[in-house]
């Protein structure tokens, strides 16, 4: 747990930076505003995309525009039975992200899971409150997974128990 503290702490940092968020209407439509990081629209509105590495199997990928940021998450996922887990979670969560507001229902390429926060989110919600929530749900998704796996196992051993039981 102690290698996670550091991870985090530049994910909080780096995230609060980004969240610097401001309204910008779009210079393709009129009366338009949508989030740039998404449009892609302006490119002098994007800046330059972050990386941050717990390792190779642990990654936030942070892109920031004007008026919109999104997070992208890679989750560990050490074997087959983790990513099958880390995909059943992630699926269930994004199918039901119209109650999370800023999760994004599909994630960007390579990733699990992501999140959009554009300006109207940091202008109605508090803006630590957001970085708060997404830096505990990084760190409840691997214990959720891990807790889950433990789980498994114990239930698939009783079961393999229970079957050699009736032979024996």
């Amino acid at each position: 747990m102690s290698s996670l503290r550091p991870y985090l702490v530049a994910v909080r940092s780096t995230l609060t930076a980004a969240m610097a968020l401001e309204n910008f209407a779009s210079q393709v439509v009129e009366r338009h505003n949508k989030p740039e990081v998404e449009a892609g629209t302006s490119i002098e509105a994007l800046l330059n995309p972050l990386v941050i590495s717990r390792n190779e199997k642990e990654q936030v990928l942070i892109e920031p525009s004007i008026n919109s940021v999104r997070m992208s998450i890679r989750i560990k996922q050490q074997d087959d039975i983790e990513r099958i887990l880390c995909h059943k979670f992630t699926r269930f969560m994004m199918m039901r992200a119209e109650n999370f507001v800023i999760l994004r229902r599909k994630p960007v390429t390579g990733y699990d899971i992501s999140f959009l926060i554009t300006n109207f989110h940091a202008e109605t919600m508090l803006k630590h409150k957001l970085v708060d929530f997404i830096i505990q749900f990084m760190e409840e998704v691997d214990k959720e997974i891990s807790e889950t796996r433990l789980s498994l196992n114990a239930r698939a051993r009783i079961v393999a128990e229970s079957y050699l039981a009736t032979f024996g």
